[in-house]
Order: structure tokens, then sequence, then C-alpha cells
């Protein structure tokens, strides 16, 4: 880890960070004593309301480094809004919530609320007439509750963007920059981030007064366990059989196969339950209620695998996938390195395998492999439809 550029290997345990009894003792019933880089880095500057840039790999414990300085800061006697949180995706959303409401277990009188779209916005604004201190919201339904009249902002204290990379991408940068404007009395803001991007520096440079920069590197203690491999195939036509042999050959429980379209996602899942295989589909045009169900079951093991759009590629809060399939290869690197972070999560074995159809397919593997410098193995079937390792 590199805090303002100079480089810190020694670990952080939690009691050496000034938390309460209290947060202590909800860290210590999940069994946590040492804190992730990230969360090491990122929690002295965020208790002491400094402006952060954190930039670090999906799976490194984002939400605990700045959830615990929120947590720690909240009066739960307060009845005003003094900590926001944005996320691109109404399913991160959700899991920073549910990680949020853990921490505050140990802090009676701290109410957490989630802001999204795909649900009535009216149970939300009964929600908020709840009074939370803490708010987690994507940026669409925070603005529509605003326009409302149904939240004040000028009272918060903590504001974070979490992949925000992601969410300037998916267009909110107006939203966001909106948002930011309305909270005169904020004391700091924290950008989280797998990668910075420009708009992210943008983002930067306008709110932030001397930010703390603080870079978790994707090096081998802090990158997943993942083994990766990339199948050559003949044909578009070979993907389906060699999923369902990979899939009975390894014996994998629980997978994720990601499509680049919704209409491929839904052909793959109807192919695969013909074949007999427990799976659904997810991506942005099923209705909300719909996709946490089959999350839901997703999780609880009643489904083998979900088929997934680049929707789902972040923000899932499920930590034994067995095994990622990118059915076909996305078009951007940084999907890829979202999609195969779906397995090999909480320091378990995780699999990837992504099959390559075309001449395109190939090049774009070659490119994912040297840009991030990924050891990804070269899979191929001989002519007696065996799968070999190609050297």
């Amino acid at each position: 880890m590199e805090i303002n550029g100079i480089e810190h290997n020694e670990q952080v345990r939690y009691d050496s960070l000034n938390l309460s009894p209290e947060l202590l003792s909800a860290l210590e019933k999940k069994g946590y004593e040492v804190a992730t880089p990230v969360q090491g880095g990122c929690i002295p500057y965020l208790m002491d309301r400094r402006d952060v840039v954190a930039k670090a790999p999906t799976g490194t414990g984002k939400t605990f480094a700045f959830g615990i300085p929120i947590v720690e800061h909240t009066d739960p006697a307060s009845s005003d809004v003094t900590s926001l949180i944005l996320a691109p995706t109404r399913e991160l959303a959700l899991q920073i919530r549910d990680e949020l409401r853990d921490l505050c277990a140990a802090k009676e009188g701290i109410r957490v609320v989630c802001l999204y779209g795909g649900q009535p916005i009216d149970k939300q604004i009964k929600q908020l007439k709840q009074k939370p201190q803490i708010v987690v919201a994507t940026p669409g339904r925070l603005m529509d509750c605003k326009r409302r009249k149904a939240i004040r902002l000028d009272r918060v204290k903590t504001v974070i963007l979490d992949e925000a990379d992601r969410m300037l991408d998916m267009g909110f940068i107006e939203d966001v920059t909106k948002i930011l404007d309305m909270m005169e009395q904020r004391d700091n803001l924290g950008l989280f981030s797998a990668t910075i991007s420009r708009e992210v520096m943008d983002i930067s440079w306008v709110y932030q007064r001397d930010p703390v920069e603080i870079t978790v590197r994707p090096v081998a203690e802090d990158r997943p366990d993942i083994q990766q491999y990339r199948v050559s195939l003949n044909s578009r036509e070979e993907k389906l059989d060699i999923m369902v042999a990979l899939l009975e050959g390894g014996e994998y429980e629980r997978a994720i196969a990601f499509c680049n379209t919704k209409n491929m996602t839904d052909r793959l899942a109807a192919m695969l339950k013909m074949q007999g295989v427990r799976c659904e589909a997810i991506h942005g045009s099923i209705v909300q209620k719909s996709r946490e169900k089959t999350l839901e079951r997703f999780r609880a093991g009643k489904l083998r695998v979900l088929v997934a759009t680049d929707v789902a590629a972040r923000g899932l809060d499920i930590d034994d996938v067995d095994v990622v399939f990118n059915y076909d290869v996305p078009d951007e690197q940084e999907y890829y390195i979202h999609r195969i972070g779906r397995t090999g999560r909480a320091k378990k074995h995780g699999v990837s395998y992504s099959f390559c159809a075309t001449i395109t397919d190939e090049v774009k593997m070659d490119q994912i492999a040297k840009n991030q410098r990924y050891d990804i193995q070269k899979l191929k079937y001989d002519e007696d439809g065996c799968l070999m390792l190609v050297e």
C-alpha cells in the first residue's frame, strides 16, 4: 500500500486505530482483528475528517474502510442526515447498507436508509421520515427524493463516492456534482475506486482539499486467489456444451456466467435450463423485485448458475462463487477485472474461464493478460475431445 506515494507494508490491527469499544466488539464478533491495507490506510485519515482518494481492487474491504469512521462519527441522538454514501448500482447500495447495519448494531440508535430505483419511492420516503443519520443512495433516486423535498442534505458532514469511476462512467456526473454542491457544511469527501479516471480526478480537483492518496496495488497478497483460463474454440456453437462439461467436470456448485448483451443472457439461461442446469438470468431490463428474488435464490444455493450482464459484475455480496465463466469476452478490460472478482473472495480459491471463439476474442484476451499482468493459462480441446494446456 502507498500513502501519498510512500510505501507502507506494516499490518494494522483494529485495536490500534483508536476505535470505540463498541466497534471493536462488533469487529471481534465477525472474527476480524487485522485491517486490510485499504482499511489500515483510510480509517485514520477519515477519522480525522480528511479528504481521501483511495484506489484499491475489488474485494479488498473498501466498505469498512469508510464505514467504520462513519459509524464512529455518527451521533445516535441526531435526527439529521450527517453521512451520505453514493453508489452506482442498487446492488452495491444494498450491500453497503447491509454491511453498515452490521457495524451499527454495536451502537444503538444509529439508523441507515438505502435509496435506489426499482422500488416504490413512497416506501423509501416513509423510511426517511424515521430520521436516519446515514443514507446510502444511487444518485438518480437521491435526486428524486430531493426534488420531493423528502430529504435534507445541508447538514451532511461526510460524503463517500463508492466505485466513483463506475458511477461517473454511467453518466451520473451531473447528478453527483449537483449533490455535492448541496452540502455546504461538508467536512470531508472520500473517493473510492478500482481505477482513477480523468472524471474522478476532476471531481477531486474541484471538491477536495489536499486529499490523502491511498493506493493498494493488485500485488500477490492483495489479488484474489483466482486461477484464470482462456479456452480456444472453433466456433460460438461450442460454448454451451463446453460450459456444461466444465461445470460437471469441475463439480462447481455455484457459478456466474457473464454475457455482453441482455439478449444473450436470456438465451444462455434458457439453453442451460434445457440442459437441466438450475439457473436464472439477471440484467438491467428485469424488474428489481425479480432480480432480488433471483439473487436470494442464488445465495441460498437454489440456483447453480447466475447468468448476468455487467450490471451484476459489481456490488454482489456473494463470497462463495466457485467459478466465473466469461461466456462472452468483455469489451472493456475493467469489466474483465470486476467479473472475475466475483470468485476468489474472502481468501478462497476461485477459477475463471473465458471462451474465445473468434480472432477478436483472442486479441482481447492477449491485451488483458499483458496490460493487467495476469497469468492466464491457455486451454484447447484436442482431436480426442480432451482439454489440454497450450504451452
